[in-house]
């Protein structure tokens, strides 16, 4: 019996995926929930586990966009899992073939003469084949043929399908060095993230504003409570905590900074999802807390190592990926002095953390060197005025400058629950 095995529902939005890659080959056995594939959906890339075992034959390749509920295979439920010797006769049945393309490739070629006249023809004709005019104007051009799309009789390039391709930029004199090139088509989950960040920049009243904070007083906190904090709790005390509560704090007193826009209206949410942005092997992804506000701490530092390692890992989920009211973006584990970080739409502000540096600063009249730390909060100046996205980012701020007073409430052993 053959099973039908067809693309799953990765979301509720999601129409198509594409097939990434093959985990197994044409006819190989596969073994009951065993990942065969990898998809691409526009939100993450996930796992196709077989539904059965048997033999599996393939209906679709790497690179095609199918939609859900689409055929992507065939399993063969009947066939019988092969013994140890199926290495052998798999390598009998590749010679055997081997055989048989060799044998057919000399009778090919033994016929090639008589029908060399009517192949020439053919090919002048062919698909993709410019006339006399269309080549010499690609040749000018410096276009290779088989990059433009014929629109003449049988798909021959037509003198005006030459004049309107256009040629890759000049890239000047060449040198003596490599000069070498290549090329590879992005994933679905890039080309949405381009398309979500193009749209952003277009139909968003995006500005950024700046302020920086002194790191030393969650240095000292750190330096202090680290080791007893991971011992019990199972994971480090970062930065993230800090800047998730101190961004939780600030939006509860900036109501506008965690809305959005629909339509002519204002959507504002009592709760605080908060997205964080992580670099993953198919590029970024932003996985979301859900509820930060309820997080202590460690309920924070616990919950960003689940989703980065997920996320890191390929196995993030789309409903772990969808929503979120606020983002957190942190380049500075990247090197990052400043930036301007790109709003997540539908999303009105994200704030960006940078690298931290030691810089001399003016404190009490005198000059303190201090790890210091730019911060950006690029936002939606169609909802979220300079008032408020000032005052959201003061309020960062000095959070992360008093923790001890503003996030923990003078307790910090009891904030950090040890």
């Amino acid at each position: 019996m053959a099973l039908e095995m067809k693309v799953p529902s990765p979301g509720e939005s999601i129409s198509e995926v594409e097939i990434a890659e093959w985990l197994v080959q044409d006819g190989d056995y596969v073994e009951k929930d065993q990942a065969i594939a990898e998809v691409d959906s526009d939100k993450a890339t996930l796992e196709l586990p077989a539904e059965a075992s048997g033999i599996i034959t393939l209906k679709a390749e790497e690179g095609d966009v199918v939609e859900v509920g689409e055929v992507v295979c065939l399993i063969d439920t009947d066939a019988e899992k092969p013994s140890g010797d199926s290495s052998k006769e798999k390598e009998k049945q590749d010679a055997s073939k081997k055989e048989d393309a060799s044998s057919e490739k000399e009778e090919k070629s033994s016929s090639k003469e008589d029908s060399s006249s009517k192949e020439e023809k053919k090919e002048t004709y062919a698909s993709g084949t410019p006339s006399p005019a269309a080549k010499k104007t690609l040749d000018e051009k410096g276009i290779d043929p088989k990059d433009v799309k014929g629109t003449g009789r049988d798909g021959r390039i037509t003198k005006e399908d030459a004049v309107q391709a256009k040629g890759k930029p000049s890239m000047g004199t060449p040198g003596t060095g490599k000069r070498s090139e290549s090329r590879s088509k992005m994933s679905m989950l890039r080309r949405k993230v381009a398309e979500r960040l193009v749209s952003a920049k277009n139909e968003t009243a995006m500005l950024t504003t700046f302020n920086e904070a002194n790191m030393k007083p969650i240095f000292d906190i750190r330096k202090q409570y680290k080791e007893e904090f991971k011992e019990k709790h199972g994971v480090g005390l970062g930065f993230m905590s800090f800047f998730t509560l101190a961004v939780v704090r600030a939006l509860e007193k900036f109501p506008s900074v965690n809305s959005m826009v629909d339509g002519k209206e204002m959507i504002t949410y009592d709760y605080k999802d908060i997205s964080i942005a992580v670099s993953g092997p198919k590029g970024l992804m932003v996985p979301v807390m859900r509820n930060a506000e309820n997080l202590s701490f460690r309920g924070v530092e616990q919950e960003v190592k689940r989703l980065a390692t997920r996320a890191r890992d390929g196995k993030i989920t789309v409903d772990e990926m969808t929503g979120g009211t606020f983002t957190i973006s942190n380049g500075g584990v990247f090197g990052s002095m400043m930036s301007t970080p790109i709003i997540n739409p539908p999303q009105s502000g994200i704030l960006g953390m940078h690298n931290i540096v030691e810089r001399p600063m003016a404190v009490d009249g005198k000059v303190v060197i201090l790890p210091m730390m730019y911060l950006a909060l690029s936002y939606d100046h169609r909802i979220i005025d300079g008032r408020e996205s000032v005052g959201f980012l003061v309020e960062v701020k000095e959070a992360l400058e008093n923790p001890e007073e503003l996030l923990m409430n003078g307790d910090v052993k009891k904030a950090l629950e040890l």
